[in-house]
């Protein structure tokens, strides 16, 4: 790869691969392996095609980072310098946890950070579960962190979910409303609001898509209980797709069909709404 990271401006039009052997004193293999393996970027999106035109005003980058995120195997939706959204691949964890403590989200993008900066380090601001994909923020330093952690419910706009679910909704939307306990090992089931521990689940669900055997959801959670989506809709008679936990019959996509689509938040450093999306995986609406 190159000696180090370069960024041009273009000044007049040009083919990409020939703008970089005229640019950068390399062969022209290491130029075209620098291109195959994800290191140039224009105006931040990666590229991999050797005759791309260029046009005057756009900015090439040739970056150590721009290889990470190429290897990384999933999107990065959003990067400032305080903080990093990614689409996060069902399968894979947020964080670490006692069986893995490798192969996570977290690790991924604090390698792809280091990437560009040693010293750079990655902090957690929420996490979505190992089964369920979709929009995952990490914050740049602590005081990003804290900053959103702190008010998250207040700064919380939407967190919006697709599901794909068995059988077919009552009613084309609804709200559910129950109250939810955690055991000791981790289930969470629906309890009767005076039990000890009970804490009240709100979802708001909208039918985008229904046939027979499944029904394909837009949900809005008012509340963020712990698989709060997952158990109140296999309550209602309709567990997630996959959901083999909850009560799930079926799999039709060999994963959990629940995508975190959307997250919506308030910034808490100047107030600006922040809106971060995810598409919905394809084969979801397939069904």
């Amino acid at each position: 790869m190159a000696h180090k990271d370069r960024t041009f401006r273009i000044e007049k039009s040009a083919y990409l691969l020939e703008f970089l052997l005229e640019n950068i004193n390399e062969s022209r293999n290491t130029v075209k392996n620098l291109l195959k393996s994800g290191f140039v970027a224009i105006d931040g999106e990666i590229v991999t095609q050797f005759d791309l035109p260029l046009s005057p005003g756009q900015v090439v980058t040739v970056s150590r980072k721009n290889g990470a995120r190429a290897a990384l195997g999933f999107e990065i939706i959003y990067e400032d310098d305080r903080i990093v959204v990614i689409d996060k691949p069902a399968g894979l964890l947020t964080v670490a946890n006692e069986k893995e403590k490798n192969r996570t989200a977290f690790r991924a993008v604090s390698d792809y950070v280091k990437a560009g900066d040693p010293t750079a380090k990655i902090f957690i601001i929420h996490r979505l579960d190992r089964d369920t994909s979709g929009v995952v923020m990490f914050a740049k330093d602590e005081e990003t962190k804290r900053a959103y952690q702190e008010r998250w419910d207040e700064l919380v706009l939407r967190r919006g979910y697709v599901a794909a679910v068995e059988g077919r909704m009552p009613k084309d939307e609804d709200t559910l409303v129950s109250y939810l306990r955690e055991t000791r090992e981790h289930n969470v089931f629906v309890c009767s609001e005076s039990d000890r521990g009970a804490k009240k689940a709100v979802t708001k669900y909208r039918v985008i898509r229904a046939g027979s055997r499944y029904s394909l959801l837009e949900i809005d959670l008012e509340t963020g209980r712990k698989n709060q989506i997952r158990v109140q809709l296999a309550e209602a008679g309709h567990p997630v797709c996959g959901d083999k936990r909850y009560g799930a019959s079926s799999n039709p996509h060999a994963r959990l069909s629940l995508h975190a689509s959307e997250l919506c938040v308030r910034s808490p450093f100047d107030g600006k709404i922040q809106r971060f999306q995810a598409p919905t995986p394809r084969a979801f609406w397939k069904l």
